[in-house]
């Protein structure tokens, strides 16, 4: 697993919090899916966020981008998202895609016109059957946004 950029680490870990949760070394895979894009930019933000702090606590992470977040698949696109008192989505995605696995929606990225080779390198295009495999592991927790 590689190591997030320390100036991005810095910032994610230095974000004061009003609920710090003690992270145990028994961290459980995580698998999240995020269906928000520019049209609900929190929601989004917040998606790729814990994705960033689970790789950050040492968790393994898949973030699962559908919906409208398939969209920050593609170069460029994720530095759209500028949200007040957040970490950019895009130094997100890059520790994510760092220490983690991104994967875009096999249906939702043909819904886009967007093609394996469209995506940004190592980003994943997949489908159902792989998230549903991810997340029914004995020990996993999913989440959605």
């Amino acid at each position: 697993m590689k190591t997030p950029s320390s100036a991005v680490m810095h910032r994610i870990l230095t974000t004061p919090d009003p609920y710090p949760v003690p992270v145990t070394s028994d961290v459980r895979p995580l698998v999240i899916k995020t269906t928000s894009g520019l049209d609900r930019p929190e929601a989004a933000n917040q998606a790729f966020t814990v994705a960033a702090a689970a790789v950050a606590a040492g968790a393994e992470v898949s973030l699962w981008l559908t919906g409208e977040s398939a969209w920050f698949a593609l170069p460029g696109r994720a530095a759209e998202l500028e949200l007040a008192h957040a970490t950019p989505v895009a130094d997100l995605l890059a520790v994510v895609l760092e220490g983690g696995t991104v994967t875009v929606c096999t249906q939702c990225a043909a819904r886009r016109d967007i093609t394996p080779d469209d995506v940004i390198p190592g980003i994943r295009v997949a489908g159902a059957a792989v998230f549903v495999e991810e997340s029914l592991r004995p020990t996993a927790q999913a989440l959605v946004y």
